[in-house]
């Protein structure tokens, strides 16, 4: 079979609920790729991503296991705005190839949902995509979902908030946007309905 015509690019602020969102679409049949999981492989031991790292940054970023030492580096790159432009400039090219190259393999899924926290802060990311679906929910909520998550205070989680475009341009730029607000419920109606209309457009598609 060939490889869904549909790719979705699904983003939201940090704490908003992109991953239980997939896990919904993912039970309807959708095929989720989410760029998180390539970036964590790519770091992992022997992550295509390691040697440039230990190359850039050092010795003492990488653990006793090979893989990157990500509370050592979240430490500095959090300090250093331009140490993390270090480390996205490594990250970023083969998480978006990467990205790519899953979409472009054969799925039996009607459409992909491309999971990019970062969607429309990055490059390369949206002349590819069919459709971009935000999941929203009030910044009040990202925070508290994130700090209960995460066990970061309040001033680090509004820091991480501080680096993503805001709620109101990320809601402008989307071209489908899910609420969730903590109604279960309604989220699983939000993606039912949306699950119907990208099985329809993937369809036109074929």
């Amino acid at each position: 079979m060939s490889a869904p015509p549909l790719l979705i690019g699904l983003t939201g602020g940090i704490g908003s609920g992109k991953s239980t969102v997939a896990k919904l679409f993912a039970q309807h049949g959708a095929r989720i790729i989410d760029t998180d999981v390539i970036s964590h492989a790519l770091t992992h031991s022997g992550g295509a991503a390691i040697a440039a790292i230990r190359a850039a940054f050092g010795d003492e970023y990488i653990d006793a296991h090979g893989a990157l030492d990500r509370a050592k580096m979240r430490a500095l790159v959090f300090a250093d705005p331009a140490q993390k432009q270090r480390l996205q400039n490594i990250l970023h090219p083969l998480i978006r190839e990467q990205s790519w190259r899953k979409s472009a393999t054969a799925s039996p899924a009607p459409y992909t949902l491309l999971v990019v926290p970062l969607l429309f802060e990055s490059t390369g990311y949206r002349p590819g995509l069919g459709r971009t679906l935000v999941v929203d929910c009030p910044e009040e909520l990202q925070i508290a979902r994130t700090m209960q998550r995460s066990g970061l205070d309040r001033a680090a989680v509004e820091s991480i908030m501080a680096q993503q475009i805001d709620r109101k341009q990320r809601l402008a730029l989307a071209d489908d946007i899910i609420s969730n607000e903590g109604q279960a419920g309604d989220l699983d109606e939000q993606v039912d309905r949306l699950h119907s209309k990208y099985l329809t457009i993937a369809a036109r598609s074929d």
